[in-house]
């Protein structure tokens, strides 16, 4: 078995440089790359996209496989090896029923709709996207019907986001969510004048923006020898093996909380990908767990952490320092309110902890409804500004602050939006299980010590890598699955403390 295993080891790293290599060049595409190199990078991608999707469903590794298959059930279900052939397997299974021409076509596709996507929402013109769009949702669809599905063909692609999840688990967790959200929102809405977020909207000096984030980027964990922050469109973390994580953030002199919790929680994603085993690189146990168990990270640094009274008690008086003009009105508890005013806004990223899921349900039905062509790409804006005046009461001035502010699409991730919410109902989740653990937590983060519970998630969530689906991980780090109970206690906590309803 040893030997076999070996083997299979060495196919599946000769992938994962093939994969990383791929991520380089996509990395570049959005960060350096001048406009016209987009149409040899597409081309660029799509071979290295064919390639390891060729190495990895090569039959040498179907066979390596079903010979391990044996001696892989009497070993222990959570030892690297066994996870290793259970994961693969997965993967390996899935990727079988894929043409790799198809996959060479989604990669040459959604390389040149990234450069369409970025003029369009620059110019505000979905019409210029559309017709890129539709191609990535046929394509979508092929991809679907080649994976299979047995209920809905929008499990298909959700299942590569996150393993084994169904629509109709998500939709029995958001439509109560919804509820809760919705009466909670209605609640503040009769007292939003009780916090006042004008000091956000003032002029910062962008590069001193840049300074400060990288100052709480160094204090988190994130480790600059291991890692970079650049500028995008859309902020974005990946990384190319384990010691080179890269992430990117924007900066709106106009609006300080853009760049500073973008960063924050773009840090999230990277201290996740900075922490799995050194033993699981160049493997499909590389990374995070499911793209909800990455969201669980980011929301929790950017959210349960940065947006609290805890940290900012550390962070407020350097974040003064750094503004004195802008912020000489403000205290921490009065810069605390502000960062968590609730208000309906256009822009997901930026919206608040309250609203967002709903920005994500929004998302979540659009794509169930284009894969199952309920609604075809060009009444996108319509249905979008419909969803948004339902779910939020306001309706976007314009396609860049509504459908097209997104890059997810452009890139060929369709499936994805609903792990955001699942990741922010992990993160509560996870951070009432640490305090469990660790109760002088919250003191610590009022010190500016947060080794503390970076420590506690490398030890109980980073180290696994992919070997455990966000089920699995939920059971074996808090005791129960995945739920929003946790979630829902946390916000009418803390908004109920904020607006007193």
């Amino acid at each position: 078995m040893k030997e076999k295993l070996e083997e299979l080891k060495k196919r599946l790293a000769l992938v994962s440089d093939l994969h990383n290599a791929e991520g380089v060049l996509s990395w570049d595409q959005q960060t350096y790359m001048p406009p016209r190199g987009a149409p040899a990078r597409a081309e660029q991608l799509a071979t290295l996209g064919r390639l390891a999707h060729e190495h990895f469903i090569a039959d040498q590794v179907g066979a390596l496989l079903n010979e391990l298959a044996d001696g892989a059930a009497k070993l222990d279900y959570a030892s690297d090896e066994a996870s290793l052939i259970r994961v693969t397997r997965r993967d390996y299974d899935k990727a079988k029923r894929v043409p790799p021409a198809l996959v060479e076509e989604i990669t040459r596709t959604t390389s040149i709709a990234l450069e369409v996507w970025t003029q369009a929402r620059a110019e505000s013109n979905f019409k210029l996207f559309q017709p890129h769009l539709e191609k990535i949702i046929d394509l979508h669809i092929q991809l679907a019907d080649c994976l299979g599905y047995s209920a809905r063909i929008y499990d298909a692609l959700l299942d590569q986001y996150e393993p084994e999840m169904t629509t109709a688990q998500v939709e029995a967790i958001f439509t109560p969510l919804r509820t809760e959200l919705t009466a909670l929102v209605q609640a503040i809405a009769r007292k939003l004048d009780g916090v006042d977020d004008a000091c956000l909207h003032r002029e910062f000096d962008e590069q001193e923006q840049w300074d400060f984030g990288i100052a709480v980027m160094r204090q988190l964990g994130f480790d600059f020898d291991s890692g970079r922050q650049d500028k995008s469109v859309h902020p974005f973390t990946t990384g190319f093996g384990l010691g080179d994580t890269r992430i990117t953030t924007r900066v709106d002199k106009h609006f300080m909380p853009a760049m500073l919790f973008g960063t924050i929680h773009e840090t999230g994603h990277a201290l996740y990908d900075m922490g799995y085993r050194p033993a699981l690189d160049r493997s499909p146990l590389a990374g995070g767990a499911s793209l909800g168990a990455h969201e669980s990270q980011s929301r929790l640094w950017e959210n349960v952490v940065g947006r609290s009274r805890g940290f900012w008690k550390y962070w407020f008086p350097r974040l003064r320092e750094a503004f004195p003009a802008q912020l000489a009105d403000r205290d921490a508890e009065s810069f605390y309110r502000a960062i968590n005013k609730v208000e309906p806004s256009f822009i997901r990223v930026e919206a608040d902890e309250v609203t967002y899921s709903l920005h994500i349900m929004l998302r979540f039905e659009i794509e169930n409804a284009l894969v199952e062509r309920k609604l075809k790409v060009a009444d996108i804006p319509e249905a979008w500004n419909a969803k948004m005046k339902e779910y939020l009461g306001i309706v976007p001035p314009n396609d860049a602050q509504g459908c097209l502010q997104d890059i997810h699409w452009s890139i060929g991730s369709v499936g994805y939006f609903a792990t955001y919410s699942l990741g922010s109902m992990f993160a509560v989740q996870l951070w009432e299980q640490a305090v469990r653990d660790a109760p002088t937590l919250p003191a610590q983060i009022e010190r500016g010590d947060f080794a503390g519970l970076l420590g506690w998630l490398r030890g109980n969530l980073h180290t696994h890598g992919r070997k455990f689906t966000l089920d699995e991980l939920a059971r074996k780090i808090t005791g129960e699955p995945l739920q929003a109970r946790s979630y829902v206690a946390y916000l009418k906590n803390k908004y109920g403390e904020i607006y007193g309803v």
